[in-house]
């Protein structure tokens, strides 16, 4: 009986460790894929980056459950800050953060909770996340990260809402800044996201063995 006991005390171990060094891999993986980053002219102004280190982060959350997904995401901000610091007075950094785990959590949630585990469930927790993510961005954006950026470097907030006139004409206040710059912009940042961990995350789940 003390036999299996330890035998179950060691493969419980050997999981936790395993668990730990996943999760640390993935966070470092993702905040070098952070370092990458880019604007997308045509949708946002450049203050607002397409990366895609959520794709680490989200196979995580898939992996191992949501709350891991959180720290690959809080591993992966670290990781960032010390290999290439922060531009945004770390105003972006937190606010990557938030939208990061706004979007691996529900994703992790209905996928990771289910008995049997399919794509229809992976797809519809992709979905969640997505949406929820785009409304935390609106009100956030709106009502928080703006004034913050404005403040960390004295520009009023009409200015943002000129540099989102400057990519669609239609902008002219910032409620027109939120509907048409910050709701296309995560939209489509987080579809595309979820569709490459769509294809990948059934091989890579084969070497982290999480399910």
């Amino acid at each position: 009986m003390s036999e299996q006991v330890l035998r179950g005390g060691n493969t419980m171990e050997r999981s936790r460790t395993r668990t730990i060094v996943q999760v640390a891999m993935l966070g470092a993986v993702a905040g070098v894929l952070m370092n990458f980053e880019f604007p997308l002219p045509f949708l946002a102004p450049s203050f607002y980056q397409m990366d895609f280190s959520e794709i680490p982060v989200l196979i995580g959350s898939f992996a191992m459950g949501p709350l891991a997904g959180v720290l690959v995401e809080l591993i992966k901000i670290l990781v960032h800050l010390v290999t290439r610091g922060t531009m945004t007075a770390g105003v972006g950094d937190v606010a990557n953060f938030l939208m990061g785990c706004a979007y691996v959590i529900p994703a992790g949630l209905l996928y990771r909770y289910h008995h049997v585990k399919t794509r229809k469930h992976a797809v519809a927790g992709m979905a969640a996340g997505t949406v929820l993510t785009t409304i935390l961005a609106c009100f956030a954006n709106a009502f928080v990260l703006l004034p913050a950026y404005g403040k960390a470097f004295g520009m009023p907030v009409q200015a943002f809402v000129e540099m989102g006139t400057a990519v669609h004409s239609s902008v002219n206040s910032l409620l027109g800044f939120v509907a048409l710059i910050i709701v296309p912009f995560n939209l489509v940042k987080y579809t595309i996201v979820s569709v490459i961990v769509f294809f990948v995350y059934k091989r890579i789940r084969v070497v982290l063995r999480g399910d």
